[in-house]
C-alpha cells in the first residue's frame, strides 16, 4: 500500500522490550549470583516486572504495547492482531504493524508520525531508525522510483552456510523434466530441513523458486 501511495516506510525499535510488560500473576524466582544477600541465602525476590526468559514475557509485553495503541486511538485489524490503523477528523491515516520489538509506520500525515513517534517515546525507551530499510531479514530500499525488497545478504549467508557459495550458478531453479523419488540412501534428515527450511524463508523475495521449494519439501519426512 505504501509502495502503491507514493508514502514512506518508516522504523522505531524498542528497548529492552519485554521488561516493559506489567505481570498479572504472582512469580517468585531465584536470587541471581552477585545479589544473594548474607543470612537470606534461601530467601527468593517476587517479580514486578517481567524478564527475558519468563514464559509470561510476551504475553505481558503484547498486552502492554496493545493497551497503549487502543489509548491512543488506534483500531486493531480483526485479521492481524499486530496492526494498527488510525485515522484523524481530516482522514489522514497512520498504519502501524508491530513485530516484538520492531515497529513499522507508515501513512500520508508528517504530523501524525511525529505525534506517534513523540508519544511512544515518552511511554518506552525507543530508538527511531528512520526510513525502513531492513527488516526481519528483508533489505528494503525506498526512493521516488518505489519500494524494492530484496534478501540478497541473507541468500549469501545460506549458500555460506551449506557450503554453496562456490557452485555454479544456474538459471533455472531446476534441472527441466528431473524427476524426484523416494529411492536412494538416506540423509541427515535435520540438515535437509535446515536447507529447505532456508529456502522457504527467501520465497518471500524470490517467488521464482517457489515451486521447486514446494517440491523438495515433500522430501522432508525421510529425505534421500
Amino acid at each position: 500500500m505504501a509502495a502503491l501511495k507514493g508514502w514512506s516506510v518508516f522504523q522505531l525499535d524498542v528497548k529492552s522490550t519485554f521488561l516493559h510488560g506489567d505481570l498479572n500473576e504472582t512469580i517468585y524466582v531465584e536470587q541471581p549470583p552477585g545479589f544473594v544477600k548474607k543470612g537470606e541465602e534461601e530467601k527468593v525476590y517476587r517479580l514486578k516486572k517481567a524478564l527475558y526468559g519468563l514464559k509470561h514475557a510476551p504475553r505481558a509485553w503484547y498486552s502492554k504495547i496493545d493497551s497503549y495503541f487502543t489509548n491512543e486511538g488506534f483500531t486493531k485489524s480483526p485479521s492481524e492482531y499486530t496492526l494498527y490503523v488510525k485515522k484523524n477528523c481530516k482522514g489522514d491515516l497512520l498504519i502501524v504493524s508491530l513485530y516484538v520489538d520492531d515497529l513499522i509506520f507508515t501513512g500520508n500525515c508528517a504530523q501524525m508520525f511525529s505525534e506517534f513517534k513523540s508519544s511512544m517515546k515518552k511511554n518506552f525507551d525507543m530508538t527511531d531508525l528512520g526510513k525502513m530499510s531492513f527488516f526481519l531479514g528483508v533489505e528494503v530500499k525506498q526512493s521516488e522510483e518505489g519500494i524494492s525488497m530484496s534478501q540478497a545478504k541473507y541468500a549469501r549467508e545460506i549458500l555460506s552456510r551449506f557450503r554453496m557459495e562456490n557452485c555454479k550458478p544456474v538459471l533455472s531453479p531446476i534441472v527441466p523434466g528431473s524427476k524426484l523419488s523416494k529411492g536412494g540412501e538416506k540423509v541427515d534428515e535435520t540438515y535437509y530441513k535446515q536447507m529447505v527450511g532456508s529456502l522457504m524463508y527467501l520465497t518471500a523475495t524470490r517467488p521464482d523458486i517457489m515451486y521447486v521449494v514446494s517440491l523438495i519439501s515433500r522430501y522432508m519426512d525421510k529425505p534421500t
